[in-house]
């Protein structure tokens, strides 16, 4: 029965593993992280910044700060507010008096079929100088470090971009994210690969809307925001789409420009960003349960299968199968613990405790659980969002 049970696990991950194992293969070759810039004169003014808001007093601060910092480059920095009622508005006309390239907007009711987000970001495109050759959307959980602008728009002139995103450095307090949020962070890799490659098919095409930037030329023959209005992952809808109408889009490492503080606690990291992560919006069903076989194949199954199968073999329980599906999930998990140190650059351990941060190198211990919130985010869809319902 196990010899049986350890031939149909072989059946299932070996195809997973050696597609995951083409996947990190290209890691070598990516990109380099984004470098922190200060613009030449010719860059002056090119850039409208957009960002989107509903009650984000708590967090909106750094986001603020770090927009300001920002040279000339910027040439204005517009905040659609969705009638917060926290003083998130207040918030923004104070910053308005130390920097006028702010300015304050008020998007219209959210129509049928828009998801809050994307229509934000939309009435900001609208609302922006025609002047500014790029529009930036940054979310308000972000805090850009100075020279993140001019160093984006200095990679997306020299690689020719159409369209560019960033991963950011991630900032993360207490123990159980410090042990949750990289496993949920794998799961993207592993679908993906690394940041900073590129991708074959627009399918595979992954970005991210905490910092997105995209050509206004482009963003006007894509009507805006218009193919990602009903998405509740709006960054890769629109990429992708960006992608198929023959637009290069890029996804690149911006962890020395880039920090976001997200969610405050496992609980919450559990609850909102697994929501979104299986990416269903933004993929065909095809596409989707594959990837589910990958995660599940690959990330899901090693720890409890290396542990069952090395405990059967403890007990004289042996087969020529049994022994390979125990090597096979032990090289899947070396695998996994190995990614450890490549995300590393990724977290900022200065805003935590010791304590609390070690729980880091123990994320793979919480990879069956990442697993499960993606599959369980998969069969449903959510109906409420940053404040709405849906």
């Amino acid at each position: 029965m196990l010899s049986g049970l350890a031939i149909a696990l072989l059946l299932i991950q070996i195809p997973a593993t050696c597609l995951l194992l083409s996947r990190l293969s290209k890691g070598p070759g990516r990109r380099l992280p984004v470098e922190p810039q200060t613009i030449t004169s010719p860059g002056l003014g090119t850039v409208s910044v957009v960002v989107p808001t509903l009650n984000e007093r708590e967090r909106l601060t750094p986001c603020l700060v770090g927009l300001t910092h920002q040279s000339n480059e910027v040439r204005e920095i517009i905040v659609v507010d969705s009638r917060s009622t926290d003083g998130t508005p207040e918030l923004v006309k104070n910053a308005q008096e130390q920097d006028p390239r702010f300015k304050l907007i008020t998007d219209d009711p959210l129509p049928p079929g828009w998801i809050g987000r994307p229509w934000a970001l939309h009435n900001g495109y609208l609302q922006s100088s025609p002047e500014s050759k790029w529009i930036l959307g940054i979310d308000a959980d972000t805090q850009p470090m100075p020279g993140l602008v001019a160093g984006l728009i200095q990679t997306a002139e020299k690689e020719e971009f159409d369209l560019v995103s960033l991963s950011p450095q991630f900032i993360l307090k207490y123990p159980g994210e410090w042990w949750l949020q990289p496993a949920l962070l794998i799961t993207l890799v592993y679908r993906f690969g690394p940041t900073g490659i590129e991708s074959q098919t627009a399918e595979r095409v992954m970005a991210n809307g905490q910092c997105f930037l995209c050509r206004r030329d482009v963003l006007t023959k894509l009507d805006g925001y218009k193919s990602a209005k009903g998405s509740f992952c709006d960054d890769v809808t629109l990429a992708r789409y960006a992608a198929a109408c023959g637009f290069k889009v890029g996804f690149l490492d911006g962890a020395k420009v880039l920090k976001v503080r997200m969610y405050e606690g496992a609980w919450q990291t559990w609850n909102e960003w697994g929501r979104s992560l299986d990416l269903k919006d933004a993929s065909s069903q095809g596409q989707l349960w594959s990837d589910l076989w990958l995660l599940l194949s690959t990330q899901g199954l090693p720890l409890p299968t290396a542990l069952i199968f090395l405990t059967c073999w403890g007990w004289g329980i042996s087969s020529p199968f049994i022994t390979a599906v125990a090597g096979l999930n032990l090289l899947l998990l070396s695998i996994r613990f190995a990614l450890v140190l490549a995300i590393a650059p990724s977290y900022d351990r200065t805003q935590s405790s010791p304590t609390a941060s070690w729980l880091f190198w123990l994320s793979p211990l919480a990879d069956p659980l990442a697993v499960l919130r993606i599959f369980l985010s998969a069969i449903q869809r959510p109906t409420q969002w940053r404040g709405r319902t849906y």
